[in-house]
């Protein structure tokens, strides 16, 4: 690992020269400046580790030279110990309020001094090491995703092509008995169906652009989706709506939205046991609230009771491919619902529901603001 650097900086060519010396001994680069204006210059330039800032100088003091790095998003993480010969705690309090970690009293102690340096490299040193990690954490979960995503993509495609295969050659084998030809190429149009919505599920993960949006009521929306639901997967589950915010307009984007919605309701819907004439109720439920800085946002609630979150997945539902026998979320209906929903400003989760299986939680801005961006 290369040497730990450090920036001194004082009017005081003596105290920079015994600091230098001190530190040195001990394997630190040591650069050095006389003034605040060549510390902002030399800090710009050469990124140091930590800086030993001089509280009294002239035409530009440390306080000042504090609160110029403290503004500058590529200098506010570099730590900074006042040199001050200001005893009285009001002195010290005023430093450290405006971004000091630590401070050093004169005259200085080239030991303490040394002790304060060090554990605050060893600072930096720790943080450097959480930071790296939590890169290569991010990259190994990303790494994994993709990972999952192709395989499991692979997998689908790779049975739906047997699907197509096995009906072509039934078609070949009874070419003469249309009744037949004509049966089995329907089960070959309906393969050929789903992968191509395996494709457009994939294609819509990698959209980052938010779509264009327009006004228009909750409840048609939350009417069309069900609709959408029940055209979709060919069903005619009933879906009853608590819709207590009426007619409320928003601004979204109703193909993204109703699809939202739509996949969360086949969620609920798979999430009961398949067993003949068994009723599965689903409810939707809606409000409205105020989040800080934001405005209002408009909360869906789609709750069912069914199995309930699987414990050895809860924390993974939203990961695309995840499913086991007992459980919620399988395939990508979830990784790309949340997906397209966060492209509209929202976001979605799924928690137990209070007595038995589960809710899924939708939240959507009520006005779309300018300074929002889509979250990834």
């Amino acid at each position: 690992m290369p040497s730990p650097s450090i920036l001194v900086v004082d009017d005081q060519p003596i105290n920079v020269q015994l600091l230098k010396r001190k530190l040195e001994r001990e394997g630190i680069r040591v650069t050095a400046a006389y003034n605040g204006l060549e510390a902002l210059a030399l800090v710009k330039n050469e990124k140091p580790d930590l800086i030993l800032l001089d509280v009294m100088m002239p035409d530009m003091d440390g306080i000042e030279v504090c609160q110029r790095l403290q503004a500058d998003e590529q200098t506010r993480s570099i730590p900074i110990i006042f040199i001050t010969a200001r005893s009285s705690k009001e002195g010290k309090i005023e430093g450290l309020n405006v971004g000091a970690v630590d401070y050093i009293t004169k005259p200085i102690d080239l030991d303490e001094t040394l002790a304060r340096v060090q554990t605050q490299l060893r600072f930096v040193a720790i943080n450097r090491e959480m930071l790296d990690l939590q890169r290569r954490l991010v990259e190994t979960r990303r790494s994994a995703t993709i990972g999952a995503v192709t395989q499991g993509i692979a997998h689908n495609l790779n049975n739906l092509l047997g699907v197509v295969i096995g009906y072509l050659d039934l078609i070949k084998a009874y070419y003469d008995k249309p009744e037949h030809v004509k049966k089995n190429a329907l089960h070959v149009e309906e393969a050929v169906h789903r992968i191509v919505s395996i494709i457009k599920q994939l294609s819509s993960l990698v959209v980052r652009s938010r779509p264009p949006l327009s006004r228009i009521s909750v409840q048609q929306l939350l009417d069309n989706s069900i609709l959408r639901f029940h055209a979709e997967y060919k069903l005619d589950a009933p879906v009853t709506i608590e819709n207590s915010v009426g007619d409320l307009p928003i601004d979204t984007n109703f193909e993204t939205f109703e699809e939202v919605v739509s996949k969360i309701l086949i969620n609920a819907w798979e999430a009961y046991d398949s067993r003949p004439g068994e009723p599965r109720p689903i409810t939707l439920k809606t409000r409205v609230f105020e989040k800080p800085d934001e405005g209002r946002i408009l909360e869906i609630r789609v709750e069912d009771r069914g199995r309930g979150l699987d414990p050895e997945i809860r924390d993974h539902v939203f990961e695309p491919f995840i499913s086991s026998k007992h459980t919620v979320g399988v395939g990508m209906g979830l990784t790309v619902a949340r997906h397209a929903l966060r492209n509209l400003g929202g976001e979605a989760m799924i928690t137990d529901r209070p007595g038995g299986g589960t809710v899924t939680i939708l939240t959507h801005p009520v006005e779309q603001r300018k300074s929002r961006r889509p979250l990834q």
